[in-house]
């Protein structure tokens, strides 16, 4: 396992697929990705509340209204028996809806990360998966206490180990 995703296609729209062995316990990393005030460390300003979801990310550098993320929360599956599961709508101006999923197994005493962003067309896909690394990238940091990377570094960094756009 390494830390980069990759991207398939099912039908007409894609699948971004991460795969990230955290050393933390599972309720460590179910925290970093559900409490507003640690998504807010690596991510953004993010609300969760009534079922929704609403996600304002600090970087890109792009405009605020283009960067928003709002969505409906389709799971909500907090640690029971070494599982949980956080799954929402991604609905973004720039991009088509599509669906954001988290899903957390217990591995000894680290945490083993499946994420999955799937509904976006190939090109939107190609063009946002050197930016979920560096985010996944800064969340991990996160958890260790470490300085966060710069976002805009991070994917200048790993986008050239990423498919081109066809």
């Amino acid at each position: 396992m390494n830390d980069y995703g990759t991207v398939s296609l099912d039908g007409d729209h894609a699948i971004l697929t991460f795969q990230r062995r955290l050393p933390f316990p599972i309720d460590r990393v179910w925290a970093a990705i559900t409490d507003p005030a640690e998504r807010k460390a690596w991510l953004g300003t993010t609300q969760i509340g009534d079922g929704r979801i609403v996600i304002e990310p600090e970087d890109p550098p792009a405009p605020p209204e283009a960067k928003r993320v709002i969505g409906r929360i389709l799971t909500w599956q907090p640690p029971e028996d070494g599982h949980a599961v956080f799954e929402h709508e991604w609905q973004q101006r720039i991009v088509e809806d599509s669906v954001v999923r988290y899903e957390l197994e217990s591995d000894g005493g680290a945490t083993l990360l499946t994420f999955t962003h799937r509904g976006l067309s190939e090109r939107n896909a190609l063009g946002f998966v050197p930016g979920t690394h560096a985010f996944l990238d800064r969340m991990g940091a996160h958890l260790n206490g470490e300085a966060l990377p710069n976002w805009s570094e991070r994917y200048a960094e790993v986008a050239p180990a990423y498919p081109a756009w066809r």
